[in-house]
């Protein structure tokens, strides 16, 4: 049997690759660069938006396993992965 926090992460990332295989269709349907870009540039919000979650799911689920200090280590781990990812 699956466990259920595996099942809700696995599926948040299936929901993400679907969304990139329909941002890539719609450029190929829309065959115009500047709307293209518009497409491409709204995929830069889902991205980071699946990553928090998936994350926040994981840790959740890991969270009566791990001591303080590991869990501190990981939750800086991702605070450095969104600082890399969303400064500019």
């Amino acid at each position: 049997m699956l466990n259920k926090i595996v099942m809700t992460m696995a599926s948040l990332r299936l929901m993400s690759g679907t969304i990139e295989i329909c941002a890539a269709l719609l450029m190929l349907r829309l065959n115009q660069i500047d709307k293209a870009l518009v497409v491409n540039s709204s995929l830069a919000l889902v991205g980071p938006i699946i990553l928090i979650a998936t994350t926040t799911i994981g840790l959740v689920g890991l969270s009566d396993k791990l001591s303080p200090a590991k869990f501190a280590w990981v939750a800086a781990g991702v605070i450095c992965l969104m600082i890399g990812i969303l400064k500019k």
